[in-house]
């Protein structure tokens, strides 16, 4: 759990880590080319939401690659992978160039900074950033899972589709 303070400096409730079951809250953000990303009109589609803390770090590459890499796997399973970190458009935009990123879209929880990090408990507090996490929403918004890894890996993106695949057999 991380520790929130509010304006005055008070301690706040810990923040919960959304859980399986949860319904995931909607939120909207700007991708890399300043296109508006809305979960809820992915509503129909799973949707992978891959938090990163931060672009231009080799895991955070890796993890991002990663998504690009399996996007014919994610479309062939009714799902959209997007990655989520606290960088601007223009960081994420000139990242994704980088990276040869084209068909993943790269969100920026940029401002309100880390909000939606904040709403799905994932924001460290003391860095700035989120969790590296993966988090899983269904087709009727509630979230079916949720695993945050070590700040310093990449997710195995083949445990992610293997549980996706596994929806679709049960």
């Amino acid at each position: 759990m991380n520790e929130r303070m509010n304006t005055v400096g008070e301690r706040m409730q810990p923040q919960q880590i959304i859980q399986p079951g949860d319904p995931a809250g909607n939120f909207s953000l700007k991708d890399q080319n300043d296109k508006t990303f809305d979960l809820f009109e992915n509503m129909g589609k799973r949707t992978l939401l891959s938090f990163h803390p931060l672009a231009w770090t080799a895991f955070c590459a890796g993890q991002m690659k990663s998504l690009e890499d399996n996007m014919n796997a994610f479309s062939s399973l009714n799902t959209v992978a997007v990655g989520i970190s606290v960088d601007s458009v223009p960081c994420k935009k000139a990242w994704a160039e980088h990276l040869g990123i084209s068909g993943t879209r790269l969100l920026c929880d940029f401002w309100p900074h880390g909000t939606v990090a904040q709403q799905y408990g994932l924001f460290r507090n003391t860095n700035g950033f989120s969790e590296r996490a993966n988090v899983i929403v269904n087709e009727k918004q509630k979230v079916v899972f949720v695993k945050v890894y070590p700040v310093h890996s990449v997710p195995d993106i083949k445990e992610v589709i293997a549980f996706i695949n596994d929806l679709e057999t049960t």
